[in-house]
């Protein structure tokens, strides 16, 4: 057996021709080896090892994939699905469990699965109840064993047979009340339907329905268990009458049974860390009272609704003042002024319990861009609550120092960025002329900030003023966030370029780069955005669009602005980008199985320059590589095709475009 083995070694080593290919090699001839170590010598004499699980149906068709959950023994795991490496490490272990390295290796390995007859009888009942429960009324499972030496192999046939529809839907409904309300005010369209198939998933789905709707309309001591199904399956056929029984309210196991009581909310109060009700005039929630109102669906005197009570703790969530928050129902006793004709009557206590007001990080980091080492640190303050509204003002200082060492022209020089970002956001969607009923309803959040970016390089400095107003709001049950950039304007002002960099890329019009001499000189942008971000369960999508300089392009018609000796219009001396651009992103993923997954990535953009601009702003452009794009190439330093710079270095003016 071990001259077979080192055979093989001997004609995979024959075969490695590069570095690459040996690491490869060595990783399957070690998986070889580990592999092919028996590990039934741990195994009890009259049993077997479980070396296979197969899950299949007759007649094939049905998905079998769905049930695999149910399978409660599982043969030993795999890696990369091809190579029982655990198991084969734990095979390498002796029977003398008094030595350490069998010890070690059986800590490190994976025991052998002993096939368990309990285990695999209980398995095929929880595959019958998995099938009726999906509609297969006369579903069955056989459980067949291939046995090769002590080794073993379950096959699990499924027989579902023919799903069960419901032929028809009535519902038997005890308290009047709420069958008055359900028929008035439920959604019809969504209740169970003839000829749908009968499956315990959508009696589930119904029951839900309806306890939700009930929770949202005053109904505070609903549950679920109070809704029941009977069903009655028609002789001879696949179809199945269904009764929906809702039972009256009962407070206990001793109590007669009577109509659901509907609650109105009496009070609402906010609590602080020791408990003491906030009345408005005491600091020491460290919010104003109109703050806490707005972000407050629960009502004085409106019915209780579950709905409400998940919007004030998404409400609270969103304030980065708030740490946790706490709401609490209160039931107010009975009493012929309290409840009158109306019902019972709840107590909401919100108790908010608050963040630290400010804090201050620091974060350092190396860098090394191709062989180029360098240092970049960050210190941010935050203030969480700057109006005492949940105002959350944020300072960053950045510094970044990089060494250049390979560089045509500009060895032994340095790259230096320095950044100052101020950035406010508003919990509420700031605009003139907003009523504040639609404030209160609006999710939104107002950003302002501003920006400024100090870049020495060895060819060129750059200085960069940005300052924005946008908007953020999001859509949960849609899976759906937008961003809405009412105003982004970028100053870019280039104090110097050094002559080798001007004569090598700007200025020979021979020179294919000479059309980015456009994006070394001074320029205003002023960009109007939105986006779009829909993210759930395997697919994800963003969507993008910006322009820039339209509406000063109108004005500058109008207004006959001054043009340069490039033909641009110009906005104090200072032409303005004209563009528009458009990015797709697209993330599809398919989940095989617990342990393989295939993930699909497609990205789109394209952008054009028009009007006042012959070429796209630098900072504008595309680029490929880094940590936000294909993660095994550095930034900018994939394409555009086969392209690349001088002695395979990055080009960072080359590598960028108008499309990818």
């Amino acid at each position: 057996m071990i001259s077979y083995q080192f055979s093989i070694i001997l004609r995979t080593f024959a075969r490695v021709k590069r570095w690459r290919d040996f690491h490869i090699a060595l990783f399957g001839v070690i998986a070889m080896i580990l592999t092919s170590c028996s590990a039934t010598k741990f195994v009890p004499d009259d049993e077997y090892m479980l070396t296979a699980v197969e899950i299949k149906s007759e007649p094939k068709g049905f998905n079998v994939a769905s049930l695999e959950p149910y399978i409660r023994q599982r043969a030993n795991s795999k890696w990369f699905s091809l190579f029982k490496i655990p198991l084969g490490t734990y095979s390498l272990a002796g029977r003398d469990s008094t030595k350490w390295i069998n010890r070690a290796l059986h800590r490190i390995g994976e025991e052998p699965v002993v096939f368990d007859t309990v285990q695999a009888e209980l398995s095929c009942n929880d595959l019958r109840t998995a099938m009726r429960n999906m509609g297969y009324m006369h579903a069955d499972v056989d459980l067949v064993t291939k046995v090769k030496g002590k080794k073993l192999k379950a096959i699990y046939t499924l027989h579902p047979g023919a799903p069960y529809d419901i032929r028809h839907v009535s519902y038997d409904i005890a308290d009047d009340s709420i069958a008055a309300l359900l028929e008035r005010a439920d959604n019809k369209s969504q209740r169970l339907k003839e000829g749908e198939p009968f499956t315990v998933e959508r009696l589930n789905t119904e029951r839900k329905r309806i306890t939700t709707f009930l929770l949202n309309n005053g109904y505070y001591r609903f549950h679920k268990d109070y809704i029941t199904f009977s069903a009655d399956s028609a002789a001879g056929s696949n179809l199945i009458d269904v009764t929906l029984h809702l039972a009256r309210y009962r407070a206990n196991n001793n109590s007669p049974e009577e109509l659901h009581p509907q609650y109105y909310v009496r009070n609402v109060r906010f609590l602080g860390d020791d408990r003491a009700a906030f009345d408005g005039n005491s600091s020491q929630l460290r919010l104003r009272r109109r703050t806490l109102e707005n972000n407050t669906a629960i009502q004085p005197g409106h019915l209780f609704n579950s709905a409400d009570l998940q919007k004030t703790y998404n409400n609270f969530a969103r304030l980065q003042a708030v740490k946790y928050t706490n709401i609490r129902y209160t039931e107010v006793q009975p009493d012929s002024q309290s409840v009158g004709e109306k019902g019972g009557l709840l107590d909401c206590d919100i108790r908010l319990t608050m963040n630290k007001p400010s804090t201050i990080s620091f974060q350092p980091e190396g860098t090394n861009t191709a062989g180029d080492f360098g240092a970049a640190a960050s210190l941010t303050y935050e203030n969480r609550n700057l109006f005492r509204g949940s105002e959350v003002l944020s300072v960053q200082l950045r510094a970044a120092f990089e060494a250049i060492t390979g560089l045509e022209g500009y060895q032994n020089e340095d790259y230096e960025e320095y950044g100052l970002e101020t950035k406010l956001v508003f919990p509420r969607m700031v605009a003139p002329f907003l009523s504040r009923d639609f404030t209160r309803r609006s999710t939104a959040t107002s950003e302002l900030s501003l920006t400024y970016d100090m870049q020495n390089r060895p060819e060129f400095h750059r200085r960069v003023f940005s300052t924005a107003w946008r908007y953020r709001w999001s859509h949960p049950a849609r899976h759906l966030q937008y961003r809405f950039d009412l105003l982004d304007l970028n100053y870019v002002h280039m104090p110097w370029l050094s002559s080798t960099f001007k004569h090598d890329y700007l200025d020979s019009v021979s020179n294919r780069n000479a059309i980015l001499r456009y994006n070394y000189e001074d320029l205003f942008i002023t960009k109007i955005g939105f986006g779009i971000t829909y993210s759930h369960a395997n697919h994800a999508l963003r969507a993008n669009v910006e322009t820039s300089g339209n509406l000063l392009g109108l004005v500058a018609n109008a207004a006959s602005f001054h043009k340069n000796k490039e033909g641009q219009h110009t906005l104090f001396g200072i032409a303005y980008a004209q563009y528009a651009k458009f990015d797709f992103d697209y993330t599809r993923l398919w989940q095989f199985d617990e342990h393989n997954q295939l993930v699909a990535h497609a990205d789109i953009g394209i952008a054009w320059p028009y009007g006042n601009s012959k070429v796209l702003p630098f900072e504008k452009r595309y680029f490929s590589g880094g940590a936000n794009s294909v993660r095994g190439w550095s930034v900018r330093g994939l394409g555009p095709g086969s392209f690349r710079g001088t002695d395979g270095r990055i080009d960072f003016i080359n590598q960028t475009g108008d499309m990818k």
